[in-house]
């Protein structure tokens, strides 16, 4: 096979359509518009519905916007994680979602909701200062990564 052998498939390579060229062109008097109306008449802008109320219209504005950036974070209260761990001990990102505690391939933030009565050492995206504050009074430590 040479490159003056190669043809297309056959059916891919089809003339366009003259459209409004006589009947025996196949495609004459209306063009392919049917009959009558605007369609057929004229252009009809884009989101036209006919009179109707068009779908930009019916659906409500919405307030505010949610940023492309956005970070989405898994938050870990104390209180869930005290029932979690009641003994304390080591805990970091990869941990947390172990223990079903934060989702995977997200940030993780400790919040200070709840008490803390064992001794914790952890290592989280961020932390808000009141977990901190209870931490470090519980005897623990906290390491942002």
């Amino acid at each position: 096979m040479k490159l003056h052998h190669l043809r297309p498939a056959p059916g891919s390579k089809t003339e366009r359509t003259r459209k409004g060229r006589g009947e025996a062109a196949g495609k004459g008097k209306t063009a392919g518009r049917g009959t009558k109306g605007t369609g057929a008449r004229g252009s009809v802008r884009k989101g036209f519905e006919g009179g109707q109320m068009p779908l930009q219209r019916r659906i409500p504005k919405l307030k505010g916007f949610t940023p492309r950036n956005r970070v989405e974070w898994s938050v870990v209260n104390l209180d869930r994680l005290g029932d979690v761990m009641p003994d304390g001990g080591e805990i970091g990102p990869e941990g947390f979602v172990e223990k079903g505690l934060a989702r995977k391939n997200t940030p993780v933030k400790v919040l200070g909701r709840g008490e803390v009565t064992a001794k914790f050492t952890i290592r989280a995206h961020a932390i808000s200062s009141s977990a901190a504050e209870k931490l470090t009074a519980a005897g623990g430590t906290v390491e942002i990564v």
